[in-house]
């Protein structure tokens, strides 16, 4: 068996660059905190995934998609000889040249539909004018997402297990070992070298890429990520609204409840959760004008929508009350919401810290950590 060098130094870099950052996606993912992060991890690997594109058209040999054995006489002389140790292909066998590129189409798609889930769900980043088209389409780019992502984590353990077969039967040729180190034993000798101008290609990949992560340090709330939705001051559309309401609890932004829920929560306000509010008839016309003027109907935000579609036509007047709601909150503990700094269900500015400004923003949640 030969030494042979397959793999250069840019094809072993843009390897492990991608599994780490698919790795920082997944555990990204699930915390409404760290969407921003999230959608910036989802940016890089589309740098990672361009390179690869160039890279399999202008790269050295075996990195190169035509020399991937993708022929259907490829796959049935591997499947024949899937047991032989003696294996004639040296960089990917036709099994992981599929399964590899069906990778990299997927993590594209994967990361269209979370381009257009964060602009139209979100109303952020490249994608957010869709936010007042398709708001009622947000569910469905979300489902597409994580349905992708569910498909990458099948590619993935293929992936992984074809590595462990290989590692089992065709252990003499140190295939693992050569993503790390770039040698395969194989039966002939083969060494490939980069040109001046595949170094040129990869130079320029790697400063694009450095580049777009030092920016997005610097500049957090780029274009990428940077939200359609502007701060609400209340004071200045309905002095009276705040003056009154924010005087005793959170100043709930009015469209965090539909029309009919803001009629009924009007209708009783000498009974307003155990307090009496009761207001001058004209202060009364007018808070309510303003709430039912500014309702969840309204509004194209997620939790907007949400919380409208959860209600219906049901007689809710408390947003903790909603379906929506008892989802997002599900997995805190009820001791938290009786810790001293929050004391209620309804104080939502303990953890929403811009909700007064018309805004329920994942990134300015306040860790629930804190109240531990």
């Amino acid at each position: 068996m030969q030494k042979s060098y397959i793999w250069s130094i840019p094809t072993r870099v843009f390897h492990w660059l991608f599994v780490g950052f698919i790795l920082l996606a997944f555990i990204s993912a699930d915390e409404d905190r760290l969407l921003n992060y999230h959608a910036i991890i989802g940016y890089a690997i589309l740098i990672l995934l361009a390179f690869r594109l160039i890279w399999g058209i202008f790269g050295p040999k075996y990195s190169r998609f035509k020399d991937f054995p993708m022929s259907m006489k490829s796959i049935k002389e591997f499947q024949e000889n899937i047991l032989n140790t003696n294996q004639k292909f040296i960089g990917h066998n036709p099994i992981a040249s599929y399964v590899m590129i069906g990778m990299f189409i997927t993590v594209f798609i994967i990361i269209l539909t979370g381009a257009l889930t964060l602009g139209i769900q979100e109303g952020k980043g490249v994608f957010s004018y869709l936010n007042s088209s398709f708001f009622k389409e947000m569910e469905l780019f979300e489902s597409l997402h994580e349905l992708f992502a569910t498909c990458l984590i099948l590619l993935i353990v293929a992936h992984l297990g074809g590595i462990l077969f290989d590692k089992i039967f065709h252990g003499k040729h140190e295939t693992l070992n050569s993503i790390f180190n770039g040698f395969k034993k194989t039966k002939e000798k083969e060494i490939i070298k980069l040109n001046i101008y595949q170094k040129i290609i990869a130079f320029i990949f790697l400063i694009i890429f450095i580049g777009f992560l030092v920016f997005n340090l610097l500049q957090p709330k780029n274009i990428l990520v940077a939200s359609s939705y502007k701060s609400t001051y209340y004071e200045q559309h309905n002095e009276l609204f705040v003056s009154e309401c924010a005087a005793c609890h959170t100043l709930y932004p009015p469209n965090l409840l539909p029309k009919r829920s803001w009629i009924k929560l009007m209708s009783d306000l000498e009974n307003h959760f155990g307090d009496d509010a009761s207001l001058e008839k004209e202060d009364y016309s007018l808070i309510l004008s303003f709430l039912v003027g500014n309702s969840a109907e309204t509004s194209t935000m997620e939790a907007s929508v949400k919380i409208l579609d959860s209600i219906k036509n049901k007689d809710i007047i408390a947003i903790s009350q909603t379906i929506f709601w008892k989802k997002r909150h599900n997995e805190i503990d009820s001791s938290i919401f009786e810790d001293n700094k929050i004391k209620s269900k309804a104080n939502c500015k303990a953890c929403h810290t811009d909700i007064e400004k018309g805004l329920i923003e994942d990134e300015n949640i306040k860790n629930i950590n804190d109240f531990m």
